[in-house]
């Protein structure tokens, strides 16, 4: 276990390690970029790497990014947060258990393609921000998942014209109650409200 006392900003070879921060937690708390075991900067790579229990976020990423093989063993607030503006994030291979919520939040723009991943026991696999103060529209493409124990794989907001392609013939579901669901999200913080669950619409396609 390497324990880190401040987010590792940088492209690196995790060597299959485990790291964390050595923090309980917070279960919701809604932490930061400062609370996170790695910081990516725009166009960063992290692979092979580990994110023990014992942190409150994961992997951030200020731009565009790729995650490889990136394997998270207790998700607390979210294990990968995405706050490019525009671009394209790669999500390949990996998975995540345990996520109360959310395993990633997408809070920039842009596209996010999520390829190979295992999630089990979670409540939204992706999910687009539903009342971040600067909303746009977001896309996100899912194929060759294996989702296990979840209550959604997507989350997107119908209003802000969220566009999510699932390759449904590629993915591996089991007890999954919902491939899609779309929202009405807001810009001010405010409670989000659930428009569809699991309906094939403009926003959804599975």
């Amino acid at each position: 276990m390497i324990q880190l006392s401040f987010p590792f900003i940088a492209a690196m070879v995790g060597k299959n390690l485990r790291y964390s921060r050595g923090v309980k937690c917070g279960e919701q708390s809604n932490g930061n970029s400062k609370h996170a075991v790695f910081i990516l900067e725009h166009g960063g790579t992290i692979s092979n790497v580990v994110i023990g229990a014992d942190q409150s976020e994961g992997i951030h990423c200020k731009g565009p990014c790729t995650i490889l093989n990136a394997w998270f063993e207790d998700v607390c607030e979210d294990a990968i947060t995405l706050l490019q503006n525009s671009g394209t994030t790669n999500i390949i291979g990996g998975g995540a258990r345990n996520a109360v919520d959310k395993v990633v939040q997408h809070n920039g723009g842009g596209k996010v393609n999520i390829e190979s991943f295992c999630g089990i026991n979670f409540g939204k696999l992706y999910r687009s921000c539903g009342d971040c103060p600067h909303q746009m529209m977001r896309e996100v493409h899912i194929d060759s998942v294996t989702a296990q124990n979840g209550k959604a794989l997507v989350g997107l907001n119908a209003n802000y014209g969220d566009v999510a392609r699932i390759d449904t013939g590629t993915n591996s579901y089991t007890n999954l109650r919902s491939a899609c669901d779309t929202f009405k999200g807001n810009n001010k913080g405010s409670k989000v409200t659930r428009v569809q669950v699991n309906k094939h619409n403009d926003n959804c396609t599975f």
